[in-house]
């Protein structure tokens, strides 16, 4: 089985490459950004206090979204691979979903950052915000604290699986599929 963390900052291209990663490779595409939006739409407490986090452009808590995580998880126990998208977002989520595979004779394959500059993310989130319906998509006081907070708080995640060489770096800037072909080679190759 491959676990992969596709990983990079907010705007970054994670979910649109998650996606096509996980049609292309038959994977489990777990999105923690899908996740909160589901329970958001179903109005359920967990999606409203998740909501409360979001709409300040803050990270929802770590209790909140590793047991939404391992309920996705445990409800698809047959599939092939999973590829993780927005988690984990810190190093103890990370040992988290290490505690979590772990349990299932499972570990992450490898964790692949998409690098892509300030700039360009904030016009994509800007471009995004006409079409998402997110107000936190719009402002780019947030925009710029949601940067900060994945330099601050969820960069380091890179280093820790860098510690046993399974963090990776893809350019993230260019087409949706030079972008993909990049990707899709790495995943090829391990």
């Amino acid at each position: 089985m491959i676990n992969i963390i596709l990983f990079g900052p907010p705007g970054s291209g994670k979910g649109t490459q998650a996606q096509k990663l996980a049609d292309k490779f038959n994977f489990l595409h777990i999105s923690t950004g899908d996740l909160f939006r589901a329970e958001i739409g179903n109005k359920t407490e967990l999606g409203q206090e998740a909501m409360s986090y979001i709409s300040k452009g803050l990270l929802v808590p770590d209790e909140i979204t590793i047991g939404m995580l391992r309920k996705k998880v445990e409800e698809n126990p047959d599939v092939e691979g999973i590829i993780f998208d927005g988690f984990p977002r810190n190093v103890l989520q990370a040992e988290a979903l290490d505690e979590l595979l772990a349990e299932r004779d499972q570990q992450i394959s490898a964790l692949i950052a998409l690098d892509v500059d300030d700039e360009e993310i904030i016009g994509r989130i800007l471009e995004r915000s006409k079409t998402s319906g997110r107000s936190d998509d719009a402002d780019v006081d947030i925009i710029k604290n949601r940067i900060n907070v994945y330099k601050g708080e969820t960069a380091p995640v890179f280093d820790y699986y860098l510690e046993d060489e399974r963090s990776h770096t893809v350019h993230g800037v260019g087409s949706i599929e030079e972008i993909f072909t990049r990707l899709s080679d790495l995943i090829s190759a391990l």
